[in-house]
């Protein structure tokens, strides 16, 4: 773990046409203004006209929006390198011929490259936080260090070969034991059992049993498609999530991605049982999943949020745009205009999203006492105009490109087109080189 970590310890001051925050509900707070204390919000409400002197640092929009920072909580971060390299395949066909053959080849700097240029684009696009599932983590949590993006790690696991299995446990326990609640909590370690397709009971079993010795949740694909469900019934005679029920992995804390094919028995327990989900409504159209049963799981009291997956499968990594699908598709499925309003769906966006990943109690609410943890847009573009709804044009209108000023824990790492933290042209210039060399 690195020993140069930035520390926030300013004082800032930041107005703002409106301000979205959750408190029992989203407030939208016209002419709102924030402040900032070692990285905490320590007022966040209506302007006060209080003086900006003692601010080190003083920041006013008037004509831009400030809201939680948006949550990535499923992506395979480091696949940007495979961005373009194989699609319109169905999802084992593209597994199995195309990226895994390819994942053979990479090294920890490619793992660490490619997750940097991921970060560059989850920044840009207002995502302050993330879920990433993947192998050299190190590489992936030095590299989450240096950007200063908030991030909850899961070593993959595939237990199909045991000794290698054996092995992936021993690097989670490596990677727990290194960087779970590193740099003040920012970055915390989840184990990557990767689906039961590729972890059997008898392996799940001991990736439950070192969950429960670490404390720390699990992140697992599952139900993604209709094959992998009916491959589960003629091995176990159960589906899925029956399976990983059976098998006591809800009774420890889960996030599940994908989750497309599931019957209504499956939503009650998923919900009963208190599993995040992580909803992937681009990468699951891309590839020809299906359409996860979201209305029906959050009618149910589910905990859902959005992811993006890789980008190797989607092809971004693109949160607004998923908080945009992820608001349309119940309403075309249902014939309902009513389903999933654009406050539910903002709520998966964010406040879902720390919830989802386990994290403390607060994050991404933007209340007073919580890490300031935001994200401002500018509001003055064509699609914006005229202004009748913030809520409604964040959800239906907003682009990435609108995002002006990312902030996480209080330190700024994207600003006026400007990536404060990284090295924008090396990180291009270090993934085209590895990427010719992992075509040729």
């Amino acid at each position: 773990m690195p020993e140069d970590v930035v520390f926030v310890t300013e004082k800032m001051l930041l107005r703002a046409g409106f301000v979205l925050a959750w408190e029992e509900g989203l407030k939208v707070i016209p002419d709102g203004e924030i402040t900032v204390e070692d990285g905490i919000v320590s007022y966040l409400g209506p302007r006060t006209g209080r003086s900006q002197e003692g601010f080190e640092r003083v920041i006013e929009k008037e004509n831009s929006l400030v809201m939680p920072g948006l949550v990535n909580a499923h992506t395979h971060a480091a696949m940007t390198l495979f961005r373009g390299y194989a699609d319109d395949m169905p999802l084992q066909e593209w597994l199995n011929d195309k990226i895994w053959p390819l994942e053979a080849k990479l090294d920890k700097k490619d793992i660490y490259w490619g997750t940097l240029l991921a970060i560059c684009e989850m920044i840009r696009g207002g995502t302050t936080c993330f879920a990433d599932m993947y192998f050299h983590m190190e590489e992936v949590a030095e590299a989450c260090s240096k950007s200063g993006i908030r991030a909850s790690l899961a070593w993959g696991l595939i237990g199909l070969d045991m000794i290698k299995g054996m092995a992936g446990l021993k690097e989670s326990k490596s990677l727990t034991r290194n960087w779970h609640n590193a740099d003040r909590g920012r970055i915390t370690v989840m184990l990557g059992p990767h689906a039961p397709y590729t972890c059997p009971p008898k392996y799940l079993r001991k990736v439950i049993d070192l969950a429960a010795e670490l404390d720390v949740p699990m992140h697992i694909h599952l139900a993604e498609t209709a094959v992998e469900v009916q491959e589960c019934r003629a091995e176990h005679g159960k589906t899925p999530v029956e399976l990983m029920n059976d098998l006591g992995l809800f009774d420890y804390k889960v996030l599940a991605a994908h989750c497309v094919h599931l019957s209504p028995t499956e939503i009650e327990i998923l919900a009963t049982k208190g599993a995040a989900v992580a909803h992937n409504p681009g990468s699951n159209l891309k590839l020809g999943s299906g359409i996860a049963p979201l209305w029906e799981l959050l009618q149910k009291g589910a905990l859902v949020s959005l992811g993006t997956d890789g980008a190797a499968s989607n092809n971004n990594l693109d949160m607004i745009e998923e908080l945009r699908l992820s608001a349309l598709l119940p309403k075309g499925i249902n014939c309902d205009p009513t389903a999933l309003p654009a406050e539910d769906a903002l709520k998966m966006a964010t406040i879902n999203g720390f919830q989802s990943l386990f994290l403390e109690k607060g994050l991404g609410s933007l209340q007073a006492g919580t890490a300031a943890d935001l994200v401002m847009i500018n509001l003055k573009k064509p699609h914006y105009f005229p202004l009748h709804n913030p809520l409604s044009h964040i959800v239906y209108s907003a682009a990435a490109a609108d995002v002006e000023m990312v902030m996480v824990g209080g330190r700024v790492l994207f600003e006026n087109g400007e990536l404060k933290t990284i090295d924008e042209e090396k990180v291009f210039f270090e993934v085209r080189q590895r990427s010719v060399r992992l075509l040729d």
